[in-house]
């Protein structure tokens, strides 16, 4: 079975609603369909939640009229029976006295999430309908009722395995199977979410415990480009990443994939292939296994980022230093990015800055702090094993007319990263582009 997934863009409208029917009933085979929300919906829902919380139930309610309006509009263009037409209209208006049900209670954010998963929730019943109403075998199934997570906010994969497994059981002889992505329960049984972006992480984590022959994200670009397409010219889609790569390049940015969602299919060795919806029959990026050796792969870049350098003649070879400076990070939950250490000092990104006040003054009891804002990481990702001489230098060779502040190299086999400023970066990757990829 093959797990397909969807992303709001690819079912924003009923003509692209038809064409995804198009595309997951093509093999014939039973497949599994994991849906998000029509783009817009969940920004919709969230502005909702936000008039809730300010207790301003007239302006939610505008807005939940304005949006069942919009909805209840596609039922005429989807569906050709009066039928189907009249089922979905039905489940429509259920939906939104649901979340008019919201406007009259106390709003806190298990209410918002509870809101926030109903764009899922609408899109996966409308596509169901409509493939039913073609004559195919479909079946809706809840996410609520197998996707959960445990204490710790990580998913449990071994309940979603179980129940999974039981629910296909239980619903056998069907061609098409569809669910929700991004919504799921929490330990203590209320609604949740895996974030935004989270229904990438839905459709591997259920290829993981199907055990899929393989896991398609469907977006509106022809895979994972060499390089930011929306900055630099003529980039091409790179057919081949290995799972390392691929989550290099999305946690420094590349934007068509989460950075969560391939692990699960990393660890069961399942592929993961990037197809463009407007062009099927485009080829793709498929991520496994497999790593070519000597070859550079692709650039990606993360803005905002945040530099900041500690130095200290006093610290000089103390130990606990960095134990000290890391400890404060992790009191405020403050992730790092890069780090450049020497004897006296050392420096660090972060990207989160809701603490950086708090940051700077506690770092400030163990030596001189100076920030930098408005950066930007430069990631090269490829096969960049030390012992395959020279590709460091052919990257920092490409960055020699730009001031670059910090280099992390070694850390991993297949990064390079460069942290410049944000003003450089359009010449930084395009420089990148002509020294790698198009000589």
């Amino acid at each position: 079975m093959e797990v397909m997934k969807f992303g709001g863009t690819s079912v924003g409208s009923p003509e692209r609603m038809k064409e995804v029917a198009t595309l997951i009933t093509k093999s014939g085979n039973p497949t599994f369909v994991v849906l998000s929300a029509m783009s817009g919906t969940t920004n919709t829902l969230i502005e909702i939640s936000d008039y809730l919380y300010k207790k301003n139930p007239e302006g939610a309610n505008e807005i939940i009229n304005r949006l069942e309006r919009k909805y209840l509009g596609h039922l005429d263009e989807l569906f050709l029976t009066e039928a189907y037409k009249q089922k979905t209209k039905k489940f429509i208006t259920e939906e939104f006295n649901y979340l008019r049900t919201f406007t009259k209670d106390l709003f806190t954010s298990f209410e918002e999430k509870a809101i926030v998963a109903q764009g899922e929730f609408i899109s996966t019943n409308m596509v169901v309908n409509y493939l039913q109403e073609q004559g195919i075998k479909a079946t809706l199934l809840n996410a609520l009722d197998f996707m959960r997570t445990d204490k710790n906010a990580e998913p449990d994969l071994q309940f979603i395995r179980e129940k999974l497994t039981t629910i296909l059981e239980n619903t056998p002889d069907q061609q098409i199977y569809i669910t929700q992505g991004f919504v799921c329960k929490n330990a203590y049984g209320e609604i949740d979410n895996l974030q935004r972006g989270g229904s990438d992480y839905t459709a591997s984590l259920v290829g993981a415990a199907i055990n899929a022959e393989e896991i398609q994200i469907w977006t509106d670009i022809d895979g994972m480009h060499n390089n930011d397409p929306r900055i630099v010219e003529h980039t091409e889609a790179v057919r081949q990443l290995n799972f390392e790569e691929a989550s290099e390049l999305a946690y420094f940015g590349a934007k068509i994939l989460h950075p969560t969602c391939i692990q699960p299919a990393k660890y069961t060795s399942i592929p993961v292939r990037l197809k463009n919806t407007m062009e099927p029959e485009a080829e793709g990026t498929i991520i496994n296994n497999e790593l070519v050796n000597n070859k550079i792969k692709a650039v990606a870049a993360k803005n905002n980022i945040i530099a900041i350098k500690i130095k200290s003649s006093r610290m000089l070879g103390a130990s606990g230093f960095l134990r000290k400076v890391f400890e404060i990070f992790e009191s405020y939950q403050t992730p790092i990015d890069m780090i450049a250490t020497s004897e006296v000092g050392v420096s660090m990104t972060i990207e989160n800055n809701s603490h950086l006040t708090e940051i700077v003054d506690e770092l400030k009891k163990y030596g001189t702090v100076t920030v930098d804002t408005n950066m930007c990481i430069i990631c090269v990702v490829g096969d960049l094993d030390w012992s395959n001489l020279g590709f460091e230098t052919v990257a920092t060779e490409a960055l020699k007319d730009i001031p670059v502040r910090m280099i992390s190299y070694g850390g991993s086999n297949y990064n390079i990263s460069f942290l410049i400023r944000e003003e450089d970066k359009k010449k930084a990757l395009q420089s990148l582009s002509n020294r790698l990829f198009n000589q």
